[in-house]
């Protein structure tokens, strides 16, 4: 038997404490799946996605179930990103208008209340520096039209000084043996601010067109004026922990200043109307990162914070501790998410390990699910010869009027064992 035995699916489950919806995620083996909180598979797409995201039916023409993925399964190779609808027949696909023919999109994406589609894409040899060591030296944020065309663009390595890589950080940052990957630094996680209150208050840093990106690799947060392309807000590449981990405070009490985010996943704004909006949320991986790199935790743990973009501080935090948990009982040193839910629960994808869990506010579990869908862990795995996977991109919380009417689902409570307790016969 090539697994560990560990139970999949559903394994705790709460309704009257959760936040009930639909799941949506990326699978490693060609297809997206839509779940219900039971974990019964509702619908399985004919595609996959870095990540798949589905649209919100209200910028959509009230159209229900269509959704953003890949033709490609290879995630950094894309050649065609696609709009499918709820029985996976094409509605839309982008490559052939795409510079070289290819639309190379990665690591995110998100559709535009215009019905324009924003994301990352790889440039081939986009950097001088990097032309002879690099396929892919930078990276691009394209908004495309329905007809294909780019409409707008924003180039990374334009803006290197802008996001804190001067001096040593820059060498490092050009040197092909000191970047872990090929391009200079890769942006895992792009979205659009959309409405907030920091705007309505006359703070244009976050008018609602601006975009928010981050790097797992270069380990900053940053928001890029749509208008003019500039850096108008950044977190990182240093915090006061990076190199001195005296200063280091993973817990405590609230507000309290950033210590140190390395790695990081899914920073975003939280979106009007949902508790905690205007605040950026962030996985923080606490995973290889930086230019030198980072000083880690012997006891490797991730972290979900909560932040006040305009102070800068930790309002609310999420790790294994909250749960009575050691700290290295939560970890995904790469990829992962987490989602603010409108009762104030947090949906949090566990990446590397497929673990989607929602938790109250307090940092109590009350849903847990386990992917139970493996495939081929990378295109880039070239040391296990593709080994088999459960990890999961992104998980998407999907309201129930996003998808056809009369769509079965199932609010069952699951209640686990105890584990100090259970035995297999």
């Amino acid at each position: 038997m090539p697994y560990s035995i560990f139970p999949t699916g559903t394994t705790i489950y709460d309704p009257e404490k959760c936040y009930n919806s639909y799941v949506l995620y990326d699978g490693r083996d060609g297809r997206s799946f839509l779940i219900d909180m039971n974990g019964n598979l509702i619908n399985t797409l004919a595609y996959t996605g870095f990540p798949c995201e589905m649209i919100d039916p209200q910028i959509n023409n009230g159209t229900r179930g269509h959704v953003i993925c890949q033709r490609e399964a290879e995630i950094y190779s894309c050649e065609t990103l696609l709009i499918v609808d709820w029985d996976s027949n094409i509605v839309w696909e982008w490559g052939e208008k795409a510079p070289g023919g290819k639309a190379r999109q990665n690591h995110d994406l998100a559709p535009l209340p215009n019905g324009n589609i924003l994301m990352v894409v790889f440039l081939e040899n986009g950097h001088p520096e990097l032309a002879d060591i690099s396929v892919n030296g930078d990276q691009a944020i394209y908004e495309v039209n329905r007809e294909g065309e780019i409409v707008w663009k924003w180039i990374s390595s334009e803006h290197v000084e802008e996001l804190g890589f001067t001096g040593e950080k820059r060498d490092l940052l050009f040197s092909a043996k000191s970047r872990p990957r090929s391009s200079i630094f890769v942006i895992n996680d792009m979205q659009p601010l959309g409405p907030n209150k920091w705007y309505d208050q006359g703070d244009e840093r976050f008018h609602r067109d601006n975009i928010m990106i981050d790097s797992r690799e270069g380990s900053f947060m940053a928001i890029i004026e749509k208008k003019s392309g500039k850096i108008v807000w950044r977190m990182g590449p240093e915090y006061p922990a990076s190199y001195d981990y005296s200063k280091a405070s993973f817990t405590g009490k609230f507000p309290r200043p950033v210590d140190s985010i390395c790695g990081q996943h899914d920073a975003h704004m939280i979106p009007q109307g949902l508790p905690g909006e205007g605040n950026v949320m962030v996985f923080d991986n606490q995973g290889a990162a930086g230019f030198p790199p980072i000083y880690l935790n012997m006891f490797p743990g991730s972290r979900v914070l909560e932040i006040d973009p305009t102070t800068q501080e930790i309002v609310w935090q999420y790790d294994a501790s909250c749960t009575g948990r050691p700290f290295w009982t939560f970890f995904s040193s790469f990829i992962s998410s987490a989602r603010r839910l409108p009762n104030g629960n947090t949906l949090i994808d566990e990446g590397m390990n497929g673990r989607f869990f929602q938790v109250t506010p307090q940092g109590e579990i009350v849903w847990e699910y386990v992917n139970p869908y493996f495939g081929k862990f990378a295109d880039h795995d070239v040391e296990s010869g593709g080994s088999q996977s459960n990890y999961a991109f992104r998980a998407q919380p999907i309201p129930y009027d996003w998808v056809p009417e009369d769509t079965p689902r199932s609010e069952k409570a699951v209640i686990p064992p105890d584990v100090t307790e259970f035995r297999l016969p």
